[in-house]
């Protein structure tokens, strides 16, 4: 920045024009006396989901990865390929090691992701995986590289020197995973095939085989088998294929009825259709799990196998309690209960921990296999009935996006407030009241959201997708989930067009074009605005004229077109006074003092941040206070007015440190610091860089992430 470059000054400045400034010893004990408070504490991310009960002695499994993880200590990273059918326990074999073996080796970090929720269209998110990771780690998102491979350099580094176990869930292919490996540590990667390129790359593979008849029984009835039960605990075995989840299942099926024994289990499954003469493939596996679905299913109420049909119709992979219950089904927490003692539902947190804080209600998934049989049995819907259970669904997530994106901020939105309460969404009282919770619950939700956008894109509901893709934007903007903004705004794009909404397809090229330029792509940004400029004359809304024209001052500053980024912010701020949007005026004169600022007249920037300081101050437009007061500092460093870059940017530490704005203090601190070496100030400077290091939190690395 130009702080860093401002010229040197005397060790004291006595007088600066408006104002005084007390000396350099005097700037030091103000920053001295800065309240700065600490990072907050961010504790090892403990990721993996937590084992089931009833879980069976894999001996020689746990034995082998406890090996590895006692190799892999000191010794750079390891990576063990974990093997199998789907339903044979791979996730759950390895959260009971952890549980019980592992959790000891790797105390410094262990994080964990399902690739089924983030893969879109055969794609996996690497980079919003990482940066996840990196968040559970310290490193904030504002704080984080945008595209994967700066990302992934970043994680190896944050990583680098800790004991960290990573486990990646459901693996297609090799190189879904190989950015995701730490610095150092053991990485377990789950897949249903053996994935020979790992091995080449000096994986170890280990395969997880169904249980035998010894072992599988124990999940059955957690006893030994009574005498007289041998052949039918084989015939058992053999019909549930020696799988744990077919197992648990009927084993629930038998706890419900403790009056039956297991001739009785074996008799309430379908004939067996012979999959066990086919040897251990994926085929065979679904042939087995059907019949248990079925056979369990027969024994369930009728409203939950109406809960069952409704989640397999469902575009995502998980889902809130409060969908089914807006959607209206009977007795939702009772269906929700008996699919969960069955073990074909499992409860999931709402945030990227797995913790569940107070107010957004837990999410819930389904096995994979439970959630394929569900879809065979949605399946049988009719086309009228489907179409409106998808309507049904899309515009539950419509109204509860619109009302997390409503708790986070005051912004300009298109479209009217939602038109249900939360309450009457099927929320719980309070649901996003706490801070950043409506962000938090976007994150959990941005799988299963975009899966509904496909979905309702396909089937033409056209309103509903331009307006939760306008509702997406703190989560886009805040979250740096820029490939997801990437897929979700052509398809609000193509909804705007539909529904004959210039101003929508505006709003959207705007958001598409952010993300453009957000991933370094400024050509593709401009294009998105060129093809939205046209579109202004068919809508009256100057506020639409306002953030296209300051995107593209953006795009021109980033570009190093001064000129053209200060007509551009020069028509934005016009737009603003045109519709009376104080904080719109505000906004635009920072930007454009920031532009005239790069173009060297300090006079004019200084003028245009002194009348945006006056109206913010007039209308309690607090947070801009210290943004403002810092590009203050940074035009009179350009212009080599030290004392007085030295008494604003002290100045802008002291007005962020009162609304606790860390970010502003950090800059602040670091624009003084640089002033502060280059003349001489010793004081100034020690003073800095001691509350910098009170700032700094666990994420950050030398010389910044």
């Amino acid at each position: 920045m130009g702080g860093d470059d401002a010229g040197v000054g005397a060790g004291v400045w006595n007088s600066v024009s408006g104002g005084t400034v007390f000396g350099a010893v005097v700037q030091a004990q103000r920053i001295d006396s800065l309240n700065v408070e600490a990072p907050p504490q961010v504790w090892p991310p403990r990721q993996l989901p937590p084992p089931l009960p009833g879980f069976v002695n894999r001996t020689k499994e746990r034995r082998t990865l406890r090996e590895l993880a006692e190799a892999a200590v000191g010794q750079g990273v390891r990576t063990v390929v974990v093997t199998g059918l789907g339903g044979v326990g791979k996730t759950q074999l390895i959260a009971h090691c952890v549980r019980s073996d592992l959790g000891a080796f790797f105390p410094d970090g262990q994080v964990y992701v399902d690739l089924a929720d983030v893969r879109r269209d055969g794609a996996v998110d690497v980079a919003g995986v990482l940066g996840d990771w990196l968040h559970a780690f310290g490193v904030p998102y504002g704080h984080q590289p945008a595209g994967l491979g700066g990302r992934a350099d970043l994680f190896r580094t944050v990583t680098t020197g800790k004991r960290v176990l990573v486990v990646v869930d459901n693996v297609r292919q090799a190189p879904e995973i190989r950015a995701l490996t730490p610095g150092d540590g053991l990485l377990v990667a789950t897949s249903r095939t053996m994935l020979p390129a790992l091995r080449m790359d000096g994986a170890v593979q280990l395969v997880v085989d169904p249980l035998d008849e010894r072992e599988a029984i124990g999940i059955v009835r957690g006893r030994p088998v009574a005498q007289g039960e041998g052949p039918a605990a084989a015939e058992l075995v053999r019909r549930c294929g020696g799988l744990p989840l077919a197992l648990r299942a009927v084993g629930e099926w038998l706890v419900e009825r403790p009056q039956l024994g297991l001739d009785d289990a074996v008799r309430s499954l379908a004939p067996f259709g012979g999959a066990a003469g086919r040897g251990w493939a994926d085929e065979g596996t679904v042939d087995v799990m059907e019949q248990v679905f079925d056979s369990v299913l027969r024994q369930m109420p009728d409203h939950t196998r109406a809960l069952y049909r409704f989640l397999g119709a469902l575009p995502g992979t998980t889902f809130p309690a409060a969908l089914p219950r807006a959607a209206g089904l009977p007795r939702v927490d009772a269906a929700l209960g008996d699919l969960m003692t069955s073990h074909l539902v499992v409860a999931v947190g709402p945030g990227r921990d797995g913790a569940a804080p107070a107010g957004p209600p837990h999410r819930f998934r389904m096995h994979d296999l439970a959630r394929a049989h569900a879809a065979t049995e949605a399946a049988t819907l009719p086309e009228e009935a489907a179409r409106s259970l998808l309507r049904t669904v899309t515009d539950f997530y419509a109204e509860a996006v619109a009302h997390a994106d409503r708790s986070i901020g005051g912004r300009f939105r298109l479209q009217d407030p939602p038109a249900r309460t939360l309450t009457e969404l099927g929320f719980a009282e309070g649901a996003f009241s706490g801070d950043g919770q409506g962000l938090d619950w976007l994150d959990a939700e941005r799988g299963n959201i975009l899966a509904v956008l496909r979905a309702a894109a396909r089937e033409g509901l056209h309103d509903a997708v331009w307006r939760i893709c306008e509702s997406l934007w703190p989560l886009f903007h805040e979250r740096a989930r820029h490939a997801d903004s990437l897929e979700a705004h052509p398809l609000g794009i193509e909804a705007a067009r539909w529904e004959n909404r210039p101003d929508a397809e505006i709003r959207m090229r705007n958001q598409l074009a952010r993300a453009h330029a957000a991933l370094g792509d400024l050509d593709r940004a401009a294009e998105e605005l060129r093809a939205g400029e046209p579109l202004l004359a068919l809508t009256e809304d100057a506020r639409l004229r306002g953030i296209l024209a300051e995107t593209g001052g953006l795009v021109a500053l980033a570009q190093g077109r001064t000129a053209d980024a200060r007509d551009r912010f020069t028509a934005a701020l016009a737009a603003n006074t045109e519709r009376g949007d104080q904080h719109g005026i505000v906004v635009q004169s920072y930007q454009l003092a920031d532009a005239v600022r790069a173009s060297g007249d300090h006079a004019e920037a200084r003028r245009l941040l002194a009348a945006a300081l006056g109206l913010a101050r007039e209308t309690g437009d607090l947070a801009m206070i210290p943004k403002l007061t810092l590009l203050t500092a940074r035009v009179h460093a350009d212009a080599g007015e030290v004392a007085q870059a030295v008494a604003a940017a002290t100045d802008a530490a002291e007005q962020a440190g009162e609304q606790g704005l860390t970010s502003k203090i950090r800059e602040a601190l670091e624009l003084l610091l640089g002033l502060a070496r280059r003349s001489g100030d010793t004081a100034l400077a020690e003073s800095c860089e001691r509350r910098l290091a009170e700032l700094r939190g666990p994420g950050d690395l030398p010389g910044g992430a």
